[in-house]
């Protein structure tokens, strides 16, 4: 599917929707859900927004909504919807190796994911990741949001705990005065490896090391000789 679009009429199987809670682990019995966790950071960071006003900017979203993404408010408070990422990819990143279905690619394809208030960015960037079976790490990854005011557009990347469709909610469905873009983190950030990728470097740059310490050894070595015998040539008695 080229326009990277995760549709409700698509089969079980091929549902990317972060919403799903399918999608992650489930949690061990006996101990608090991660859905249940996530409903208390929501209430934590969003306890601003009353269910009242909650309610009212889910009623006037889909409104406005022109495209049939609309957004569902659940009786927990939970609300659950549709957001576009665009990909800006330098490069296409690595793929798993039986993997038949496309990288992502940096022609500005555009992905759509069905979320819940509770996601966070890092969880939205793991979906896009697995989504497309992308082998590197999420942390090599940022996700943007794009802000277009009086004819400018500002880019700001998000952190890992902010909630992508709550920025929707409040921007309205919209793109043009709000949208969300994926990106590789700027060359030269190291904390966007894992700790086994850093490691796999070190034992690289020894590698090297000791190879050209013993290149550097065998070509003095050979100088030395050539030395030795021209000395032993000028000293040989007649």
């Amino acid at each position: 599917m080229s326009s990277g679009y995760s549709s409700l009429e698509e089969d079980a199987e091929d549902f990317y929707f972060t919403a799903r809670t399918s999608f992650f682990k489930r949690a061990p019995q006996g101990k608090p859900r991660s859905g249940q966790q996530d409903v208390e950071k929501e209430k934590e960071i969003h306890n601003y927004l009353s269910k009242e006003e909650i309610k009212e900017k889910v009623h006037k979203y889909n409104l406005a909504v022109t495209d049939k993404l609309k957004m569902t408010l659940n009786s927990n408070g939970i609300y659950t919807g549709f957001i576009k990422v665009q990909m800006e990819l330098c490069k296409a990143p690595q793929t798993a190796a039986d993997s038949a279905r496309p990288a992502p690619s940096s022609n500005g394809c555009t992905n759509t994911l069905h979320i819940s208030s509770t996601n966070t960015v890092g969880e939205v960037i793991e979906a896009l990741l697995k989504k497309f079976l992308v082998a590197e790490s999420p942390a090599k990854f940022a996700l943007y949001k794009r802000c277009y005011r009086e004819d400018q557009v500002y880019a700001c990347k998000l952190s890992d705990r902010e909630h992508p469709l709550y920025l929707r909610l409040v921007a309205g469905p919209r793109t043009d005065t709000l949208s969300f873009v994926l990106r590789e983190h700027e060359t030269g950030e190291w904390e966007a490896f894992s700790l086994p990728e850093l490691q796999n470097f070190l034992r690289i740059l020894d590698k090297e090391e000791d190879e050209q310490l013993q290149s550097l050894k065998r070509r003095y070595t050979a100088y030395r000789q050539k030395l030795e015998e021209a000395l032993r040539e000028v000293w040989k008695p007649d």
